[in-house]
Order: structure tokens, then C-alpha cells, then sequence
């Protein structure tokens, strides 16, 4: 197993180079970069990005006609791109940016955000506790209410609950997370219904101020509607997963030898059945923790303006962020291929029958 967990390690490295090779000259070469974001904010056409971008230069700006490289430089002086260039970094040749991220990055040097006057690093770890708060109670619920509810239609298969929850969890699965937050929003958040939970943040403004119990009540006031948001789209694949698992190991032989030794139901199910049944739930909870922490939740952040990971990648891209990108993407890849390393071992943990020592 040793062996195996270092081969896994050691294709880690390609595997993250090629990701990182892959996307950044994938972004070099897509329109609407920080020059041309910041030329378009000097001539007004865009005003959503930082005052970084033009502050200090103004006074270099002259007007000519001077033909230059980017889309809609036309009539900006040379002096005032190319002070620009510099400032992001852009007065170096394509492949010594490239060869700098990659010898910064295998240092965990993220470098600053554009506009953000920021450590990249600094700006993760700041809105990381938001993305962990609405991953970790979505993991948690979801887990709660698939498992229980998944054993109980295994156990009742074909019966009317069977058949009507069925329904209801592939209609939970149909519908987007971005929709159900919609459709909480406008009937409990001051939409078109009731007004009984805050639309912004995750807590109030007086969080400070307030005693330990009713800091608590505050913090999941405003997580109320984000979660249930993603454990309605999140907890019907597990559900499934559950239910036939359980109905494929409910009909091998070791089950009927159980019955047929004077075995009760319960002890059977939950002895015998749970342990090899759990197996591929259990072992896919790495996964399912790094895909609701970085994936799942941005819609549900910027929905409900929680300043977390997903909010800030989006708005990096849509501001062409670049060291936030690069970071978050070198970042998330790596945890995630961490993730799924454990996610094999435990596998090993859960039934010692199975075995990577010949892979």
C-alpha cells in the first residue's frame, strides 16, 4: 500500500503541471486581459474593475492615434500601455511568465491579486471560512438524510413510499441548485411571501455585539436558506447510491446464510448489510467534500452574496484576475487529487479486501 500511496503522489506532479500548462496559455491567449480591462476602465467603457487599474498614470496619458496591440487602445499613449504591461507583468516574453508561475507555485508563492491590494494567499485564507461553513453543514445534512432515507427505500422497495419519494428526489435532482435558491429566496426572503431570513452575508452586523448563544442562532439564520438550497440539489444522487447498494447486497448469499441462521432484520441490515453497503458511500466523501466546498456553492454564493471561494473565483474571472485564477485552480487541484488519494484508502479501510498493491 506504501507503494502505491507514493506512485499516487509522485503523478500528482505531472498531472498538476499538465492542469496548469493547459489553462494558462489557454487564458493568455482569451480576449479582455488586465490591459485591455484597464484601458477600457480609463475610456470609460467598463467601470466594475478596481481603481487600481488606471491610478497613478493618468498623467502619462496623451492623445495620439498610435497603433497599438490591444482591442480598443486606439488614441492611448504607448507610455501609458506600457506602464501597464509592466505593472501586471506583461513586459515579459509568454513562456518566462510562464516558467516564473510554475518555480513561484512550487513554492507556494501565489504572488498578489491584480485588484486586490492583497496577498493571493491571504485573500483565500479570508474567505475560506464562508465556503467551509456552507460546505461542511451541506456535507453533513445531506449524508443525514440520504443514508437514513436511502435504507428505507431499499428496505421497502416498490412500496408506495418507495414510489413517492422516488419522485420527489428526482425532482429535487432536475432542478438546478441556482433555482431552488431562487425560488427559497422569493418565498421565505422578502420576495413575494414572507420575510423570515436575511438575503446578504453570513452574519448580521452587530455579530460583534452579540452573546455566544445568539451568535450562533445569527450564523445559521443566514445559513438556513443557502444550505437547504444545496442539500435539495445535492442529496439525490446519494440517496440512490444508498438505496441500491443496499439492494444489491440484501440479495447476496451471505444474507440469505444470516436469514436462514435465525438472523434478525435489524441485525442483519445494520451488522452484516451496513459495513459492505457503506462502502462505496462512505468512500466517496473526500470527493463530495471538495466538490460542494469549490464547486457546487458558487452559484449559491453569488445568489446569496456570501463572500466565499466561489464568489471570489468569479469575480476574478469576470475581472481576469489572474494570480486569483492561477492560485485558486493550482489550489483546488491539488487538494482535490489529495482528496481522491484518500478517498482510494479509504476503501482499503472500510474492506480490507480490497488492495492497490498491483495497480
Amino acid at each position: 500500500m506504501k507503494q502505491y500511496i507514493l506512485r499516487r503522489l509522485l503523478l500528482i506532479i505531472p498531472t498538476l503541471l499538465g492542469i496548469m500548462t493547459i489553462n494558462f496559455f489557454i487564458v493568455q491567449i482569451a480576449p479582455g486581459g488586465p490591459v485591455e480591462q484597464a484601458i477600457a476602465h480609463y475610456q470609460g467603457i467598463d467601470s466594475n474593475n478596481s481603481s487600481r487599474l488606471a491610478s497613478g498614470t493618468n498623467s502619462e496619458i496623451k492623445e495620439n492615434s498610435t497603433t497599438v496591440k490591444y482591442r480598443g487602445a486606439q488614441g492611448v499613449d504607448p507610455e501609458y500601455i506600457a506602464a501597464l504591461e509592466k505593472l501586471y507583468g506583461f513586459d515579459k516574453p509568454l513562456l518566462e511568465r510562464y516558467f516564473s508561475m510554475l518555480w513561484r507555485y512550487a513554492q507556494f508563492d501565489f504572488g498578489d491579486s491584480f485588484y486586490r491590494d492583497m496577498k493571493v494567499t491571504d485573500l483565500i485564507v479570508e474567505k475560506m471560512p464562508v465556503s467551509i461553513s456552507l460546505g461542511l453543514w451541506t456535507t453533513l445534512l445531506a449524508y443525514l438524510i440520504s443514508i437514513p432515507l436511502g435504507i428505507k427505500k431499499a428496505t421497502s422497495h416498490g412500496s408506495r413510499f418507495d414510489i413517492w419519494s422516488s419522485t420527489v428526489v428526482t425532482v429535487a435532482y432536475a432542478i438546478p441548485a441556482f433555482i431552488i435558491a431562487i425560488m427559497l429566496i422569493v418565498l421565505f426572503a422578502g420576495g413575494s411571501y414572507y420575510d423570515w431570513f436575511p438575503l446578504r452575508g453570513l452574519t448580521s452586523d452587530n455579530f460583534a455585539q452579540l452573546g455566544f448563544f445568539a451568535k450562533i442562532k445569527d450564523y445559521f439564520w443566514h445559513l438556513t436558506l443557502p444550505i437547504l438550497a444545496s442539500v435539495l440539489a445535492s442529496f439525490a444522487t446519494l440517496t440512490m447510491l444508498t438505496k441500491n447498494t443496499f439492494l444489491d447486497e440484501i440479495h447476496k448469499q451471505y444474507v440469505i446464510t444470516a436469514r436462514a441462521k435465525g438472523c434478525s432484520t435489524k441485525r442483519i441490515l445494520y451488522g452484516h448489510i451496513f459495513r459492505n453497503a457503506m462502502l462505496l458511500v462512505i468512500a466517496g466523501l473526500p470527493a463530495a467534500l471538495i466538490g460542494i466546498f469549490f464547486t457546487g456553492s458558487m452559484l449559491i454564493e453569488v445568489i446569496f452574496s456570501l463572500d466565499g471561494l466561489g464568489l471570489l473565483s468569479f469575480e476574478s474571472v469576470i475581472n481576469r484576475d489572474y494570480p486569483v485564477i492561477f492560485a485558486s485552480l493550482y489550489i483546488f487541484t491539488l487538494i482535490g487529487l489529495l482528496l481522491k488519494l484518500i478517498s482510494d484508502v479509504t476503501y482499503t479501510m472500510i474492506d480490507p479486501r480490497i488492495s492497490f498493491e498491483g495497480r
